[in-house]
């Protein structure tokens, strides 16, 4: 319990000394252009709870948005996350506060930075009860947060978004080098009115950008590829794991 107290002070401590911006609260955080399709308010709702099946591209892709706007996010539970490849996607590491190994209490730590920021993205360690998830729901919606769960099912949730189908561009046989990939993003939930609403999109282009299909030149289609994964066929690209302080907030949990 001790260690626990320790631990949420300098949390608190951490999050009370940033710097913060007088900004008018508005209904929507705002999400990149390439989701317009699937976000029926065209962006993610204050008070909201989403879920992000599987695709840490896509979770890192839904976080960009918002992060390029000046709001203040946080990542809890995802010790892997690469800072290079959350930058390239267009996060402002300036503004992302990390907790890569929250423990048994992170539900608490999620709670914490609801309150102060803006969007915090959670990849549960373990399950969470119904009434944990309700009264953390409740606090979603009392301070105008939102939540994007990563990789696990949430009760309540807004909408359930989930990479379908990946088509990587730039793979020969066996040699070559990914350049863009086609991604089918699919959304159902409430906000849909229960009904499924989907989307091509780049994840990224060539360029290294979130874009539609129709924002975007196509990528060379001579050694293009369908998979139905998050990673590319018979390649590793290279990640960066973020373990000190690269331009972020990075506060550990016991």
């Amino acid at each position: 319990m001790a260690d626990r107290a320790a631990v949420l002070a300098e949390l608190r401590a951490e999050l009370a000394a940033m710097p913060t911006a007088a900004t008018a609260i508005v209904p929507t955080l705002p999400a990149l252009a390439a989701f317009a399709d699937v976000l029926p308010e065209g962006g993610l709702r204050r008070g909201a709870s989403y879920v992000v099946q599987v695709s840490t591209t896509l979770t890192l892709a839904l976080l960009a948005g918002p992060s390029q706007a000046g709001s203040w996010c946080g990542v809890v539970g995802l010790p892997g996350l690469g800072a290079e490849a959350a930058a390239a996607t267009g996060v402002d590491l300036t503004r992302l506060v990390l907790v890569p190994s929250p423990g048994r209490h992170w539900l608490t730590v999620v709670a914490t930075l609801v309150d102060v920021l803006d969007l915090v993205v959670v990849h549960p360690p373990s399950p969470a009860y119904d009434a944990e998830a309700r009264r953390l729901a409740a606090r979603v919606r009392e301070r105008g947060a939102v939540l994007l769960v990563h990789g696990s099912d949430w009760s309540g949730c807004e909408l359930r978004l989930t990479v379908t189908s990946s088509r990587w561009h730039g793979l020969g046989a066996g040699h070559g080098q990914l350049t863009a990939r086609e991604a089918t993003v699919e959304a159902v939930g409430r906000g849909t009115g229960g009904r499924r609403r989907a989307t091509r999109l780049w994840l990224p282009d060539r360029d290294g950008q979130v874009r539609s299909l129709a924002q975007a030149a196509p990528a060379d289609d001579t050694d293009a590829r369908c998979v139905h994964a998050e990673s590319p066929p018979s390649v590793s690209a290279p990640v960066l794991p973020f373990t000190g302080r690269v331009d972020a907030l990075e506060v550990r949990a016991g």
